[in-house]
């Protein structure tokens, strides 16, 4: 279906067979994903009319209504901001329209609706507050409960910025004349702009706040750390595409390691955590490792020399904090989501890897040291 959509040749709505159980984490890890991370506006209008039919709930026309950007009206006695769900995102687009918000509603509070593990990104934020809402991976039921929790939430101004809660802006929250959706897969056309730049675009627009920027406020960690240190991240959010084959990632510690102490966040668990431990027996260096939550690293991140990593949160931390920073970027599905998921800083240097090359990604990264 997924290749039918990028042909052109798109069906006319979803086999049956595709809202079971058993296939939702392929219908929206294959199909929605493969959509969307082509930032391709005529596949934002395929989503749109073949996932209308298939949601319970969604809302088509009101889809199509909201989609338009358009000022704020009013202003709000708070303002409800829709987690992403994948913490770079909520770093790199989410935190963009917060700014904007909370300078353009300078007594209102800002509340982030999402996961814990999300908001602690801006946990320090006096600011911000919570309403706790996870998204749950598993049935097509699942999926589609954060949206009618969300429902029971809001109350006021409602900022989403393309969220999974909303499953893209089709599901319907709140009051629609107090609902705006920031369309990032379709808004920028086919321009090679990156998502945090869109996002300000749209909030000049929307809320009248020019040169909003990502941030992030998280609680620094009580943990012993090197006076200088290069932070390190090897994740890839589930992605394999996006790392380098061997021997890339012992190559690269013992590089780095051979200039400034490492200090590297050792994963979630299981492959990543492995393939982290590996990497660093391989490479003889004795690391500073960092177990805990990813806003406890982006807190590590944020006091580093240097970050290096793939293309994952860990770049949009250090983008955010003004860390300089080196990504290997790899894997992406088209070149539009090079384009638009790359971080946007002064001093980011990112390693455009067109092929799967460890010596050529290698010699950039020394060429940077250089």
């Amino acid at each position: 279906m997924l290749d039918d959509c990028l042909a052109g040749h798109a069906a006319d709505r979803l086999p049956a067979e595709l809202l079971t159980d058993e296939c939702a984490r392929a219908l929206f890890g294959v199909l929605v994903e493969g959509l969307a991370d082509r930032f391709e506006p005529a596949l934002c209008d395929i989503y749109a009319r073949l996932f209308s039919q298939a949601l319970p709930g969604a809302d088509l026309a009101r889809y199509e209504r909201v989609r338009l950007p358009r000022p704020v009206c009013c202003d709000p006695r708070r303002v409800y901001v829709l987690s992403r769900i994948t913490l770079g995102a909520d770093i790199a687009v989410t935190s963009v329209l917060m700014d904007a918000a909370k300078r353009r509603f300078p007594d209102a509070p800002i509340v982030f609706v999402g996961p814990h593990k999300n908001y602690e990104l801006f946990a320090a934020d006096a600011r911000v507050t919570h309403a706790p809402i996870e998204y749950r991976k598993g049935t097509l039921h699942d999926r589609l409960a954060a949206a009618r929790e969300i429902a029971g939430i809001v109350d006021d101004l409602v900022l989403d910025p393309d969220s999974r809660l909303t499953q893209l802006g089709l599901l319907p929250v709140g009051d629609e004349t107090r609902y705006h959706l920031f369309e990032s897969r379709r808004y920028g056309g086919e321009s090679h702009e990156a998502l945090p730049v869109l996002a300000a675009r749209w909030a000049a627009t929307t809320l009248g706040v020019t040169d909003a920027k990502p941030y992030i406020a998280v609680r620094h960690e009580p943990v012993v750390l090197p006076t200088e240190y290069i932070a390190v991240s090897l994740g890839v959010g589930e992605n394999p595409a996006k790392r380098l084959p061997d021997p890339f990632e012992p190559e690269l510690l013992k590089l780095l390691g051979a200039r400034h102490p490492v200090v590297i966040d050792r994963g979630a668990g299981g492959e990543e955590r492995a393939r982290v431990e590996r990497a660093v027996a391989a490479a003889g260096v004795a690391p500073t490792y960092w177990d805990g939550s990813f806003a406890g690293f982006a807190s590590i991140v944020s006091g580093a020399r240097l970050y290096v990593g793939y293309d994952s949160a860990g770049q949009h931390a250090a983008a955010a904090a003004g860390v300089p920073l080196i990504t290997i970027f790899a894997g992406w599905a088209a070149p539009r989501m090079f384009d638009r998921w790359r971080p946007v800083a002064p001093t980011a240097t990112v390693i455009r890897c067109d092929s799967p090359d460890p010596e050529a990604a290698l010699s950039a990264v020394h060429d940077v040291f250089r």
